[in-house]
């Protein structure tokens, strides 16, 4: 006897094709509205493996992404909940991870990493501007709507992201990723919107040079790294970097939260808002040259603490920088 499909609202307005990712509870997978033809990323979760407090993240997450509507955010275009299983779907966006798309450029210059950082800073003013903290900005999330030349950067995975009131802080618990984790989380401080800056700062960081300001094969030194704000410039790859950049990662980095620019602040910073004639336009190789070693063990390892352990492992320190950041020619 043949099975009958059960229709779903669902499956009535969509056409689901192949799976772009999987998670636990989760798999990802290119659809189509069946009316339009548009097409669309429907992330599947199943509810039936989800507890309370899963439910209660899906509902927050969901909550968020439709409040968020920018063209530097992935947008949630639907939300559907049905026995079993909760779809949402998301732009479909082809163009892969920002830093991929870099070392894969013929030329690559600060300008380009301004233009990028401004991007970032758009998706993150509007996330504040709305009450959202995304609280898990990295590489991974900085996604391409499409493979062509200039096509925007947009923020991605929200499922970390927390609701605040004003400028509140509290703790909201510790969340994120090692690398990127600001102070007063690691402190166990009250936070809020500044944490996603601080993640900008070492996002811009690792754009100018290709590896970040802070890490060590010990995850505990890295933590202590990240609380004193211990970082620098080290010759020769920061040479060639314009003083106007350096200081807007300064300000990202730093310590006190209170005193850390905001992303609206950010976006009128010189080296942003005066790109075309701050802003070197040299080519920058060797950033290229180590940021496909940064991407390649960046993707080594599910987690990233141990991404950083095997990273260190495998490099020699010269003035403060690893050493294939200096390639030989």
């Amino acid at each position: 006897m043949a099975s009958t499909a059960t229709c779903t609202r669902f499956t009535d307005e969509y056409q689901l094709f192949e799976e772009l990712g999987k998670g636990a509870f989760s798999v990802v997978r290119r659809c189509m509205k069946i009316p339009t033809g548009q097409e669309y990323a429907a992330k599947i979760i199943n509810t039936k493996k989800l507890s309370a407090r899963d439910h209660q993240k899906l509902e927050r997450e969901a909550r968020i992404c439709r409040l968020l509507k920018h063209p530097n955010i992935v947008r949630l275009h639907d939300s559907i909940s049905e026995e079993g299983f909760h779809y949402l779907v998301f732009d479909l966006v082809t163009g892969g991870e920002l830093f991929e798309d870099i070392v894969a450029r013929e030329y690559y210059s600060e300008a380009d990493a301004s233009h990028c950082i401004q991007q970032i800073l758009e998706s993150v003013n509007h996330c504040h501007l709305n009450g959202i903290v995304h609280r898990d900005l990295k590489p991974e999330n900085l996604l391409l709507a499409s493979k062509s030349k200039g096509a925007a950067v947009k923020l991605a995975d929200f499922g970390l992201a927390i609701e605040v009131q004003g400028d509140q802080q509290a703790w909201f618990g510790f969340a994120g990723t090692p690398g990127y984790l600001s102070p007063e989380v690691l402190r166990k401080d009250p936070y809020g919107k500044p944490v996603d800056m601080w993640a900008c700062g070492v996002i811009l960081y690792i754009l100018l040079v290709g590896y970040p300001p802070f890490w060590d094969e010990d995850q505990h030194r890295l933590y202590q790294q990240i609380k004193a704000g211990a970082y620098d410039f080290p010759s020769p790859e920061w040479d060639t970097v314009t003083p106007e950049a350096k200081d807007l990662i300064n300000k990202m980095l730093t310590i006190n939260p209170a005193k850390r620019i905001t992303a609206s602040e950010a976006l009128k910073h010189p080296w942003i808002c005066q790109r075309s004639t701050v802003a070197s336009m040299m080519h920058r190789q060797e950033t290229v040259d180590c940021l496909k070693k940064f991407n390649a063990r960046r993707k080594l390892k599910v987690r990233n603490f141990t991404f950083f352990q095997e990273f260190v492992k495998e490099t020699r320190w010269s003035k403060g920088a690893p050493n294939y950041c200096n390639p030989q020619p």
